[in-house]
């Protein structure tokens, strides 16, 4: 592990643990008090004595734990040689276990993990064989020798990495590095594009970072780009809109050109409309914090990262968070925008019921993302304007299966064979495929 790894997990647990021994004299304190309201008056002497000292006692415990795990992850830092140019020293983000710790962490408290612990925050960049890839037209010489006109950019959900779009290939293909991308390489010859990002991040904020990014890939690409379609899994879906709302004229700095590019996006379980899972999370902060000894874990839930926020009404611009209270009970302030005019979009939507159009399918919908909302059906006039025969309903699968089964690529392959057939590249090397 590198210096800046060490230094960083040293900071992690150094806050994680104050945090903790924070939370835990809230608890104490709070019960001590609907001890001394039940003595009555006469307590009120001893409560301010109490009170004080354990205070300070949790306050000094706090500020030593956080202390000395800095202390040793910087010592640890020291001993790893930084500079040295050892071989033996590796990114922790570019480890197979190690970018999935940081990819839920980043998921879980990203937007904190940029204020105060920056070693160990995921930044927007291009992925492959597992390392970054600068969007700069040497570095994509190189890694794409036999790069073609049509990409296919692939955006990953909350707590996920490029390496997701691996589920389960072996059982499914019988072959650990089979993905979409490989497959739409062989068969249309799409060049396919993975993209890592810190999930934990507003929506907004990677939407402006996705702009900025995908604006160079164009400009830097070897070979003229044509055509370029955008895939996302969960989070990914919104991140691409906002993006193409940014960078296609919603903003000030709009009107790139990639947007242009643009022919297809596909969203596989995208909660357009928003997730029940973190409308469930905000209504328990509510809940625990309405009782003294359960405030503490409603702090500790709603320390929950703004990206996660994000998705409980599928906000993708600035002025759905900005002036709000983000824990503010179940207030939905998301500005409807419509889907990238010149593109086609096409959504998959998961039911675990057998029956994609069963009454249960509808409520547990893949157990994360309900159909309604993957589909962007608000059931009025402000519905998405996907076309019925953009949406694939699969039954008996859930959200991760979306990132990488036979079925959802079935309706993939058939959607964007239709995309600008005369543009349909001749398959290249299988060495573009490695996310």
């Amino acid at each position: 592990m590198q210096a800046n790894d060490l230094s960083g997990l040293g900071k992690l647990t150094g806050r994680a643990l104050s945090a903790g021994t924070s939370r835990i004299g809230e608890l104490h304190a709070n019960i001590a008090s609907r001890v001394f309201r039940a003595v009555g008056p006469l307590s009120r002497p001893v409560q301010v004595v109490h009170d004080r000292l354990t205070a300070a006692a949790y306050g000094t415990v706090a500020k030593v734990l956080d202390g000395s795990s800095r202390g040793l992850g910087e010592v640890a830092a020291r001993r790893t040689g930084a500079g040295s140019g050892s071989r033996s020293e590796q990114r922790l983000a570019d480890h197979p276990t190690g970018r999935v710790l940081l990819a839920v962490l980043n998921g879980a408290h990203g937007d904190l993990i940029e204020r105060e612990i920056a070693e160990l925050a995921l930044p927007m960049a291009l992925r492959i064989a597992g390392h970054d890839l600068p969007a700069v037209p040497a570095a994509l010489a190189g890694a794409y020798p036999e790069a073609t006109p049509r990409l296919a950019v692939f955006l990953h959900g909350l707590v996920e990495t490029e390496d997701a779009w691996r589920y389960r290939a072996e059982q499914h293909h019988g072959d650990r590095t089979v993905t979409y991308g490989s497959l739409l390489h062989r068969d249309l010859g799409y060049t396919p594009v993975w993209v890592r990002y810190n999930t934990g991040l507003r929506i907004s904020d990677n939407g402006r970072l996705l702009d900025a990014l995908l604006d160079a890939l164009v400009e830097a690409w070897p070979v003229p780009v044509e055509d370029v379609v955008l895939i996302g899994h969960s989070m990914g879906g919104l991140v691409a809109r906002s993006a193409l709302h940014t960078g296609g004229g919603g903003t000030p700095a709009g009107e790139r050109r990639w947007p242009g590019l643009v022919r297809d996006t596909i969203t596989l379980g995208s909660p357009h409309l928003g997730a029940p899972l973190e409308q469930g999370a905000n209504v328990l902060t509510h809940l625990l914090g309405r009782l003294g000894e359960t405030r503490p874990l409603a702090n500790v839930l709603a320390a929950r990262s703004v990206g996660i926020k994000d998705l409980r009404y599928g906000n993708l611009i600035e002025d759905d968070w900005q002036g709000h209270d983000p824990d503010a009970l179940l207030t939905n302030t998301r500005t409807d925008i419509p889907l990238h005019d010149g593109a086609r979009h096409f959504a998959v939507v998961a039911t675990l019921a057998g029956d994609a159009d069963a009454p249960i399918g509808d409520l547990l919908g893949d157990l994360l993302v309900r159909p309604r909302s993957a589909c962007g059906d608000s059931g009025d006039d402000r519905r998405m304007a996907f076309p019925a025969d953009h949406i694939a309903r699969l039954a008996g699968l859930h959200h991760f299966d979306l990132l990488n089964h036979p079925r959802v690529y079935e309706h993939m392959l058939a959607w964007l064979r239709t995309s600008q057939p005369e543009r349909q590249q001749e398959p290249g090397s299988a060495a573009l495929i490695d996310a």
